[in-house]
C-alpha cells in the first residue's frame, strides 16, 4: 500500500514547485525570439497552471490541508531568480531553468513509483501525465542550451543586462587576444572601444530599473566603427587568426554589412527567397550572422523564425532529442 503521508509530501512539493515554474514561464515569454516562441511558452505557462491546479485538487482529495505557502513561495523564489540571473549570462539562467525541470521530474517520477501499488489512481496518472510533460520542457530547455552553446540563434533573448554583459564581455576580452598574437595597433583600437562600453555599462549599472529594449543598441553601437576598424588591421598585421577573432565578435554584436553575410545579395531577397537560403545554412555561425543581420535591419517575422527552427535543428542533432 502507498504511504499516503508521503504521497502528500510529494504532492506539496510539486505543487510549489510548479508555482515557481509557472512565474519563471511568464518571466521568459518576454525574451521569446520569435512569436512561434512566445506562443509556446505561453502555452506551456498556462499547462503549468492547469498541472498547479491538479496537484491542489490531488491534495483535498487526500484530506490535505490546504497549502497556503506554496503560491507566495513560487513568486518569491522566481522573484529572486529572475533578479540574480540579471547579471548571468543567458545559459546560466537557462541552466537553472533546466535544474528546476529536473527537480520537477524527479519528484514526478518519485511520485508515480509511490503509487505504482494500491496508490490512488487518480494521482498515479497525474504522476504519468507530469512525467510525460517535464520531460518534454527538459528536452526543450536542453536544446534552447545546445542552441546557445553552438554559438547560433537561441529560442530566446538575453535580457538588456545580459546581452550588454555577454556583449562587453567579447569586447573587453578581444585585446588581450590580439595582443597574444602581437597585433598591438588593433589592441589599441579594441582598447578604446572597451574604455567606452565600460563607461557605458556603468551608467546602465545605475539605472538597472529603468532599462529599454535598445540597451545592447546603446553600448555596442559606439564599438562597431571600431570592431571594424581593428579587423582590417589585423588582418594585415597579423594575419587570418587575429583577424577572425575581431569578426566573431562583430558578427557576434549584429555588425556585419549585408556584403559579409553568408548569402550573397541578401538586401534583394523576399522572404520567401531568404527562407530557403536560411533552411541551407549548416553553421550556426552563419544563422547567427543572418539572424543579427536580419533583426537589426529588416526584421522579418518569417526569416527569423526559419533561422530558428534551422539552428534547432542542428542543437537537437548535437545533443541527441530526438
Amino acid at each position: 500500500m502507498a504511504n499516503t503521508a508521503a504521497v502528500i509530501a510529494q504532492l506539496r512539493t510539486l505543487e510549489q514547485l510548479t508555482r515557481t515554474e509557472i512565474r519563471i514561464a511568464r518571466i521568459r515569454v518576454a525574451q521569446a525570439r520569435t512569436d512561434a516562441v512566445r506562443r509556446e511558452l505561453e502555452e506551456n505557462g498556462d499547462n503549468a497552471e492547469r498541472r498547479a491546479e491538479r496537484l491542489a485538487a490531488a491534495l483535498r482529495d487526500l484530506d490535505a490541508v490546504p497549502d497556503v505557502v506554496a503560491p507566495v513561495v513560487g513568486r518569491a523564489t522566481a522573484l529572486v531568480k529572475s533578479t540574480v540571473e540579471q547579471a548571468q549570462p543567458l545559459d546560466e539562467a537557462l541552466l537553472g531553468d533546466l535544474a528546476l525541470e529536473h527537480r520537477l521530474l524527479d519528484r514526478a517520477r518519485h511520485l508515480l513509483a509511490l503509487t505504482d501499488r494500491g496508490g490512488p489512481a487518480s494521482v498515479h496518472r497525474l504522476a504519468e501525465q507530469l512525467v510525460t510533460a517535464h520531460t518534454a520542457t527538459v528536452d526543450w530547455l536542453t536544446t534552447v542550451l545546445a542552441e546557445e552553446a553552438l554559438g547560433g540563434p537561441a529560442a530566446l533573448r538575453a535580457t538588456p543586462l545580459q546581452a550588454v554583459t555577454a556583449g562587453v564581455t567579447r569586447a573587453v576580452q578581444l585585446p588581450t587576444r590580439l595582443t597574444v598574437g602581437g597585433v598591438n595597433r588593433a589592441a589599441q583600437e579594441v582598447s578604446r572601444a572597451r574604455d567606452d562600453a565600460r563607461r557605458r555599462v556603468e551608467e546602465v549599472a545605475g539605472q538597472v530599473g529603468r532599462l529599454a529594449a535598445d540597451t545592447r543598441d546603446v553600448v555596442t553601437t559606439g564599438i562597431d566603427a571600431a570592431l571594424e576598424r581593428a579587423e582590417g588591421v589585423a588582418r594585415r598585421d597579423a594575419g587570418r587568426d587575429a583577424a577572425r577573432a575581431v569578426h566573431t565578435a562583430r558578427r557576434d554584436l549584429g555588425a556585419l554589412s549585408a556584403d559579409e553575410l553568408p548569402v550573397r545579395r541578401y538586401d534583394e531577397l523576399s522572404v520567401q527567397d531568404a527562407v530557403a537560403a536560411v533552411k541551407k545554412l549548416d553553421s550556426p555561425d552563419d544563422l547567427q550572422a543572418v539572424l543579427r543581420y536580419e533583426e537589426q535591419h529588416k526584421n522579418r517575422s518569417g526569416v527569423v523564425s526559419a533561422a530558428q527552427t534551422r539552428i534547432a535543428a542542428l542543437a537537437k542533432d548535437a545533443v541527441g532529442v530526438a
